[in-house]
């Protein structure tokens, strides 16, 4: 009973990570295509930022369940070490985001609203490998 208790609470604030994971990089576009709007760049910067801490909130608790999962309950397998080399990538594109974020407060521009929108699609790939790797357990 443990076991599944742990692993709900582990998938929810996964979700939620990566709810925080795909929506920041789509306040980036949004600023990118506010110009040079000061009001909506700044309330759009405040909830970027707010996010952010979100986000970085839910990994933390993804991680520790996660930890628990894989030491008391004996999670193995090459499958594993495969599936948290690409949530440590999706991390990487997730801090990137935020260090843009941290940019445009500074007064840094960001790239172009189109260049954005790519950069917003990346995740959704690692996840469907992520998911396959967990449910698939191929190696």
């Amino acid at each position: 009973m443990a076991y599944l208790w742990t692993k709900t609470f582990h998938l929810v604030f996964v979700i939620a990570w990566m709810a925080a994971v795909f929506y920041l990089p789509r306040i980036l576009v949004n600023i990118a295509e506010a110009g040079e709007a000061p009001a909506v760049r700044e309330r759009l910067v405040l909830m970027g930022r707010r996010l952010y801490r979100f986000g970085h909130v839910m990994f933390a608790l993804a991680v520790v369940l996660g930890l628990v999962l894989w030491l008391h309950f004996d999670i193995a397998g090459g499958w594993l070490h495969a599936k948290l080399l690409l949530v440590a990538v999706v991390l990487a594109y997730f801090i990137a985001s935020g260090r843009w974020l941290k940019g445009v407060d500074a007064g840094r521009p960001l790239p172009s609203a189109r260049s954005m929108r790519w950069f917003n699609e990346l995740p959704v790939l690692v996840l469907v490998a992520i998911v396959w790797l967990v449910l698939a357990k191929p190696f």
